[in-house]
Parts: C-alpha cells; structure tokens; sequence
C-alpha cells in the first residue's frame, strides 16, 4: 500500500504565504515525479507545480510565486505559496508517479486534498 497524506492547508490573507507537505510512505520502489493540483469549486483540476529529477514545471498563473521542491531522502514534497491572491483559493492535491515494491509498475496516487482559502 502507498499513501500521499498532505498538510499546511489553511485560511489566510491575501498577500500571505502557506507552506503545504506532502509525504509519501508505503511500499515504494521509487518515485518518478511528485506534484501539486488544484481544483476551485465549478472548476476542473488543474496543475500547479511538478518536478522530477530533471524538470520543474509552474502553472502560469503561480510562475513567480509558487516554489515546488522536493526532499527525496523524506519522500516528500512542498509547495511554498506567497503572494497568495483569493483566486488560489482549492482544495490542493499531492500527486506523485510511484513505483511499488511489487508490482513494479508506475501509478499515479494521489492525496485526500488540503483546503487553501485566501480572504481578501
């Protein structure tokens, strides 16, 4: 079994910041690329930042802002959030492309979601 448990969500003003974790624990072989997703209510998901061990990707509308990194010895990843705006308000999502001890094939996971709520 492999999990993806997120924290740091929160209720904050707009021009603040919130850091958001993500761990990843269970039966894992390795992890191919960890990421962050958001979906506002009437919206689709959407990206917000990925990395794997060679690419960083940002959404536009958090390029300058957002900050993805990634701790590998701790299976973790965060998202630095600053200059939080009303419209980052979503339930953000841990993703990471996992690859379990068995069977050794790569599956997306993802979290239960985080509540971001920026108030203006």
């Amino acid at each position: 079994q492999v999990q993806l448990v997120e924290s740091g969500g929160g209720l904050v003003q707009a021009g603040g910041s919130l850091r958001l974790s993500c761990v990843a624990s269970g039966s894992i072989l390795s992890i191919n690329a960890m990421g962050w997703y958001r979906q506002a209510p009437g919206n689709q998901r959407e990206l917000v930042a990925s990395r794997t061990s060679s690419r960083t990707i940002y959404a536009d509308s958090v390029k300058g802002r957002f900050t993805i990194s990634r701790d590998n010895a701790k299976n973790t990843v965060y998202l630095q959030m600053n200059s939080l705006k009303p419209e980052d308000t979503a339930v953000y999502y841990c993703n990471a492309e996992i690859t379990p001890i068995w069977p050794q094939v790569p599956v997306d996971y993802w979290g239960q979601g985080t509540q971001v709520t920026v108030s203006s």
